[in-house]
Formats: structure tokens, sequence, C-alpha cells
């Protein structure tokens, strides 16, 4: 059945008066009526001031039922208080969609729906033919959510969510980590504590299984041509390791072992996030090599304590932390510009950023800046390429979109997955604004703010070192932890 939602009452109303126990009250999508002894109270010394809308309906053996299209929490008050009669507005008979849109429209003005209520209302709208983007129109929602709302209610963790009172968003999380018992419990738990925080802990939840994902595929891919994986590797600084890549050893002549001398790989992740595969040799003493940084100023001294370990950790779940909460707060930005209205203090915004951290206009990313106005993305990433600039070239109303989001593109090339460690001006800037404006930071993010009263703008040309390391022992520090990192998976 296709419905139309531009369907109108042919007829002229006639107010008439009506026992309210002879009315017909349909699938309301309003489940819960709120009946509250003082509603009826009210009915019984007042009875029903405001009519209620109604309309005939052949049943098809020559007589016709008054059905109630709204006011149905005023009837069934009214019967419940034993009024005799009450006034009912008889207007022409719509077709049903416009009967379920027309009672969302009236209780969302009214603020009287609960998300579970309007999901539901979407779902029977859906059920009769009308789209998405036309509940949207009609009801005055954004399209994401009914469009959210509607696969919330495809799932079984979804329904069961809403029917609990959790909001449409809450619903459509816990739907797409149905059948993960212990994600799901994990979640429950945020939402139940730190719902701020759900949007934060469920992408580190997708970014976790995307990686285990990529990685069982590079796995499977590596193992059936026959390549043996390994997991436990080091860079060669401890002689009781099986596993060590190859860049961590000399042959048996002294000089450097190359690939071609691995008969293994280990997997890690480049500072992207990309898998790679690392020439590893397995069994290197009884193969005959040495470790190349048995004696070098860059080889630890002794083995890590526990408290190195336990930073270590914490370092590579942090960088693992930050990735997803780019994805979140990157996705905040588009949905905020996405309002009619740009945020509140926008221009000081733009004109501090643009005058106070050179860097923002200069380095910003077109993609990730098109992305964030709403802009529609054509073409392939090339030199010279940037769908920011071809899409102020095509558009010329609210100008303020695209500038917002150029700043804040500039501000995200600044930020990478270990600026917690070393907070910068830039940073603070950033995302103490996106805060103002209503972001809720990651636990990792809230580090950078918590640096504020202790952080300096670093110097753009300074190397990003400790005090007092050399550029061979930070290098082969980072290389150690792609190790570590990949392990900890």
């Amino acid at each position: 059945m296709n419905a139309q939602l531009t369907t109108q009452p042919t007829s002229a109303p006639t107010l008439e008066m009506i026992d309210p126990r002879t009315l017909t009250v349909d699938v309301n999508v309003r489940k819960d009526a709120a009946l509250t002894p003082e509603f009826v109270a009210s009915i019984k010394e007042h009875g029903v001031i405001e009519p209620v809308i109604a309309h005939r309906k052949d049943d098809g053996d020559g007589t016709t039922t008054v059905h109630v299209l709204m006011g149905q929490r005023r009837t069934r008050g009214a019967v419940e208080a034993e009024a005799p009669l009450i006034p009912v507005m008889v207007v022409a008979s719509p077709e049903e969609a416009e009967r379920i849109t027309t009672q969302v429209v009236e209780n969302v003005q009214r603020s009287a729906l609960t998300d579970a209520d309007e999901a539901d209302a979407f779902h029977q709208l859906s059920l009769l033919g009308v789209s998405a983007a036309q509940i949207a129109k009609k009801t005055g929602r954004a399209k994401t959510q009914v469009e959210g709302a509607l696969k919330a209610k495809k799932s079984t963790a979804g329904e069961a969510a809403l029917s609990k009172g959790l909001s449409i968003e809450e619903a459509l999380v816990l739907a797409e980590f149905e059948g993960d018992e212990d994600a799901t419990e994990e979640l429950e738990s945020v939402i139940a504590d730190e719902p701020d925080m759900l949007a934060h802990v469920a992408q580190q939840m997708r970014d976790k299984r995307g990686r285990e994902e990529a990685r069982a595929a590079l796995v499977a891919e590596l193992e059936a041509a026959g390549t043996v994986v390994v997991k436990d590797v080091s860079y060669g600084y401890y002689p009781t390791d099986e596993n060590v890549v190859v860049t961590g050893l000399l042959r048996g002549d002294g000089e450097r072992a190359t690939d071609e001398d691995a008969n293994a790989v280990c997997i890690a992740t480049d500072y992207h996030g990309e898998y790679s595969t690392i020439p590893v040799v397995t069994g290197w003493k009884e193969l005959g090599f040495a470790l190349r940084h048995a004696t070098s100023t860059a080889a630890p001294k002794g083995p890590m304590s526990d408290e190195q370990k336990a930073e270590r950790k914490t370092l590579i779940a942090n960088n693992k932390a930050m990735e997803s909460a780019t994805v979140v707060r990157r996705d905040f930005v588009r949905s905020l510009l996405a309002k009619k209205q740009a945020p509140k203090g926008w221009q000081y915004f733009t004109v501090h950023a643009l005058t106070h951290h050179s860097q923002v206009a200069s380095g910003y990313e077109g993609a990730v800046a098109a992305e964030m106005a709403g802009a529609k993305i054509e073409g392939k990433e090339s030199w010279g390429w940037n769908p920011l600039r071809d899409h102020v070239a095509k558009t010329t109303t609210r100008p303020e979109v695209p500038m917002i989001a150029l700043v804040c593109a500039g501000f995200e090339k600044t930020i990478a997955k270990d600026s917690w460690r070393s907070p910068s001006a830039s940073h603070l800037t950033y995302l103490t604004q996106l805060v103002t404006w209503g972001y809720t930071p990651s636990e990792v993010e809230q580090i950078i703010l918590d640096s504020a009263n202790k952080t300096t703008e670093p110097d753009e040309d300074t190397e990003d070192t400790e005090h007092g390391e050399t550029f061979e022992e930070v290098h082969a520090d980072e290389e150690e932890m792609i190790a570590e990192e990949y392990a900890a998976e």
C-alpha cells in the first residue's frame, strides 16, 4: 500500500456530542495514555473542554463507527470518568498514514511522545509505504533520526532497548552490536552510568572490531600462501627473544640481515593504523644470527619494569582511543554544521584561529573539511584535489559553514593519535571550543584539556622528542612499541 502524506479531508467538519463509550480508539502512537487520577478527576468536574477529532468509517454492513484521530487520552479519560457525552469534531476520513503522521506531529509539538512511541510510529508509516524522507518532512524530524529509528526497530536488541525507555540513538548502538554479549554488557553499563560517553565507547568498539577483522583477513591470506606468522616479536635487544625482526639482526659475517633472510613475518600497524608485514627471523640463534643492538647505546638496560610495561600499555591504549575519538569528534562537527543556525561565537573562533594558529588555514585537508560541511565529495584524490574548494565554487549560500569547516579541518590536521602526550595551544583552543558547543570529550581528549594550565605552544620546527634522547633511541622505542601494539591486540 502506497499511502500519500498529502491526503486531506474533503468535507467540512461537524461538531457533535457523542457518548465516549461508542467511540473506537485505534492503535495510537502514544502507548501510554497517562490516565492519572488528577486527569480523570478534572474531566469529572469540568468535562472534556477541547473537542476530540474523529472520523466515521464504513464497517461494511451498512453501519458506521466513529474512530478517534486525536484525543485518545481524553476519550479514555471520559470513559473512566463516566462522562455521558463529549464534544467530537467529526472530519472526513484520512488515509491511515495521514492519521498516524498527524498524531505524531501533534504529540511531538506537545513533547508527549517517547522515543519508543516515535520509533513505533515511524515503523507503522514505513510499513504503509511511506519513505524515511517523507516521514522526516512531515514530522519535522531529521531524516537520519527517522532512518535510525527504523533500523533500531528491525533489530531484536533495538526493539528491546526502546521498550526499556532508551533513546533511539542508544537503541541503534545496541542493535549494531547485537549478538556480541561482551560489547552489549559494556554498552549497557555505559548507558546506565556515563551516557555522554556512549558515542566514544561505541566508536572504540567499531574500530577494534575493524582492526580484528582486517588482521584476521591478512593472517588468513598469508597462511594460505604458506607464510609463517608469529606474534611475539622484538627488535633485538634481549638474547632471550625467540623472534626478532631482520633490522635487529646481524648475519654471521657481521653484515646486517635483510628481508631475504626472513623465515617468518609479524603483523604491525603503521602510524595511520594500516596493517603491514615485517620480516622476522624465528630461531635466529640456531641459524647463526647475532643481535645488532646488543651493544648499542639505544639498547635497554635490562628488562622493562612493571611500571614501564604499564606505561607502555597505557600509551598504546590511549593512541587507539585517540583514533576513535577523531571519528566521533569530526562527526560532531558535521552534525553541528548541519543545523539551521551556525554555532554561537563562530566568528571570533575562526578569526582567532586564523590569526593565532597560522597552520590552521594553510594545512587543512579539503576532504575532511568538505565532509564536515556536508558537501558532496566528487572525483578521486590527486595532486591539488580539494573538494571543499569545489563546493565553495558551486554554493554561495551559508558561507559560514565551509569557513567553520575549513578552520576545524585545519585544527584536525594538527592532532595526531599521540597528541595527548604533548598537547599544544592549538589543541586546547580547538577542543575547548568544541566543548563550549556541546561536545563531550573522550577520556584521552580530556587529558589534553586538563593540561591547559601547564602547556605552551611548541615551536613548529621542534623535534617531538624528550630531552636527552637521541633520534636513534626514540626510533628504537617506537619500533618496539609497534610490535607490542600488535601483541596487545
